[in-house]
């Protein structure tokens, strides 16, 4: 099934993402919010994304970025029994209406909350993340290790401060120059895949939704990395969906100073 759905997601971007790509009209594409666009793409694939999952998976639950974004009630199901699929079908929607190449497509399995498999697709690069809870994760079949994090001075990684509260921004940025900031490519899917492929070491967000971070939380640690709240807690999905998240590629006993662990 972790394949059959990997085909899905394969032949969703290339059905309704590529085509697109550098070829929308700017009637296709609108805010939803301030700063905060959807073109025709992303309901497009959510669309095909949401019909392929229910006829693969009879009985499941889907809660696509968008379909969320027009019904809030629909992330009162994502700490569902199961099985809960969360979809973004388009993550990095300001890159692709822009022409930019750092877009993905992301999907994550819930159960009760917790992801248990996952999917990052990278059209545009061809690139195909998944995890299965228990079974490692794999970049285009070959199985990923993530080794050990370098020391603070050395460490290389995002870390997102647009949505951080006090007192997390002000304990961020007083170790900022502890550390090196590559900036995000304002797509979690390939922040991800950089991850993963180790050309960074750490990722901080503040928000975060499920259908941004369930599968980049799953891949990572299935990798051999960690994702967790700075007490300690594993991710996991929820309606607030907010709070202190943090990854890197080594478990540290919270005490360690680095970048990902403010204290």
């Amino acid at each position: 099934m972790i394949e059959k759905i990997a085909d899905l997601i394969i032949d969703t971007a290339m059905q309704e993402l590529v085509p697109r790509f550098r070829a929308l009209a700017a009637h296709e594409i609108e805010e939803k919010g301030p700063g905060d666009l959807v073109t025709v793409a992303d309901r497009a694939a959510e669309t095909r994304l949401t019909a392929g999952l229910l006829a693969l998976v009879p009985g499941c639950t889907v809660v696509g970025e968008e379909a969320a974004h027009g019904d809030s009630a629909l992330l009162d199901k994502v700490g569902a029994a199961g099985p809960v699929f969360v979809v973004d079908p388009l993550d990095g929607t300001a890159n692709f209406a822009a022409g930019r190449p750092e877009f993905a497509v992301m999907v994550a399995r819930l159960e009760r909350g917790r992801p248990t498999a996952a999917w990052i697709y990278d059209p545009l690069g061809k690139q195909m993340l998944q995890a299965q809870a228990g079974g490692g994760t794999f970049l285009n079949g070959e199985r990923i290790r993530l080794g050990a994090a370098p020391v603070l001075a050395q460490a290389r990684g995002v870390a997102r401060t647009r949505f951080l509260d006090d007192p997390w921004r002000s304990r961020l940025e007083a170790q900022r120059g502890a550390f090196v900031d590559v900036g995000s490519t304002l797509c979690a899917g390939h922040d991800y895949l950089r991850l993963l492929t180790g050309a960074v070491d750490f990722l901080l967000y503040w928000r975060t939704l499920p259908w941004d971070h369930a599968p980049g939380a799953l891949l990572v640690a299935e990798a051999g990395g960690i994702s967790r709240r700075p007490d300690g807690r594993a991710f996991i999905c929820d309606r607030a969906s907010r709070g202190f998240f943090r990854l890197s590629t080594r478990p540290c006993g919270g005490a360690c100073a680095r970048p990902c662990c403010p204290t």
